[in-house]
């Protein structure tokens, strides 16, 4: 039981992230260019296919199935092996009924927390031991698991989500605008840390149901860093204000093809040097990005990719116009809040130097 109170709920989310996102990249940019290459999914093998078919379809299924994955790596997270037969099974479930990703989340806590109790509450005689693992644990864990979820949980989770769906169907203009600010700025202002990765948990839920407009809010805002820094660069230029030294122009040349692939960390060096300042910078790029790109309907048909999703949108013109003004908002603001620098000075980092060690000062007691 002590082991439980220790198990923290944030923790296990984020490795669950962690697991799937390389899953979800691999998968959107496979889906998105077999759409690119009029593709479908593969319905009978023997019918028949084209190249185009295996790209989208792999995507599909690699998007499809990913309750299952998020629930085995929430249960194995953690119960480590013995969860990831009942947090597999689970997921199974969670897809079977409909609950989708939020369904997998759900069902990935009750299968992992079910397999420590059990795991610290049966008791076999030694001869036994052997068949806990493989026998004991994974029929009595999933047995219990799943009958949570189809008795318990299944229902509330269905009803949640249709009542969420429900709402985000009928906002008006103004509510559209907030919504996708609100994204925006939690999406953005920790560059890709526990934030981003729980606002993405949300918002890959709705994906999950079809409402493709909060999700492409979170691949937009991103973005809206590494573009924003770079217009402040060249805008910097033509107003003869340059913020930037030498280190960071040069980091600017791998920070923005990095954020063309939704990649953000590539602005560290820059943001690090000057935190509060580019953290309000890119707030206030992502609330305008984000409200624009919700209000305007922009929708990626697949969770990731940054530039690339750019095929599978139905209002591909929406999500670059937002991009380029929450990007725009981004560097004008950094521009106004940071100082003249000169362009050729070098960040020479101080060392201090090292005290030389007198054996006389130690003493053994």
């Amino acid at each position: 039981m002590e082991k439980v109170k220790q198990i923290g709920f944030k923790k296990h989310l984020m490795t669950a992230i962690s697991f799937f996102l390389p899953i979800i990249v691999a998968s959107g940019f496979l889906l998105a260019i077999g759409n690119m290459m009029g593709g479908a999914s593969i319905e009978n093998f023997r019918d028949g296919f084209s190249f185009a078919d295996t790209m989208t379809t792999m995507g599909g299924y690699g998007l499809g199935f990913l309750p299952m994955i998020v629930s085995t790596a929430i249960a194995y997270s953690i119960a480590d092996k013995p969860g990831i037969a009942p947090g597999l099974i689970v997921g199974f479930v969670a897809h079977g009924i409909g609950t989708g990703f939020l369904g997998g989340v759900v069902g990935g806590y009750v299968a992992g927390y079910i397999v420590v109790l059990l795991m610290a509450i049966i008791k076999v005689p030694k001869w036994m031991e052997g068949l806990l693992p493989t026998l004991v644990l994974p029929f009595l864990s999933s047995f219990i698991a799943g009958m949570v979820m189809y008795y318990v949980v299944g229902t509330p989770i269905i009803w949640f989500t249709d009542l969420i769906t429900a709402y985000l169907g009928n906002l008006n203009t103004s509510s559209l605008f907030l919504y996708g600010a609100i994204i925006g700025v939690l999406a953005s202002i920790d560059y890709g840390g526990a934030i981003n990765k729980v606002v993405f948990a949300f918002v890959f839920a709705l994906f999950s149901e079809g409402i493709y407009e909060p999700i492409t809010v979170l691949i937009l805002v991103s973005m809206t860093t590494p573009f924003g820094l770079t217009m402040a660069y060249f805008i910097g230029k033509l107003i003869k204000k340059n913020i930037f030294n030498k280190q960071e122009i040069e980091t600017l040349k791998t920070a923005f093809p990095m954020g063309i692939c939704q990649i953000t960390e590539g602005c560290f060096p820059i943001v690090l040097n000057d935190l509060v300042r580019n953290v309000i910078a890119t707030g206030v790029g992502g609330a305008i990005g984000g409200g624009l790109s919700m209000l305007w309907g922009a929708d990626s048909h697949i969770p990731a990719s940054g530039m690339f999703a750019i095929p599978t949108m139905t209002r591909p013109w929406a999500f670059v116009a937002a991009l380029l003004i929450g990007s725009l908002a981004t560097a004008i603001t950094i521009l106004l809040l940071k100082k003249r620098v000169d362009p050729n000075a070098e960040v020479i980092a101080e060392e201090k130097e090292e005290e030389d060690v007198s054996w006389d000062d130690l003493k053994i007691s």
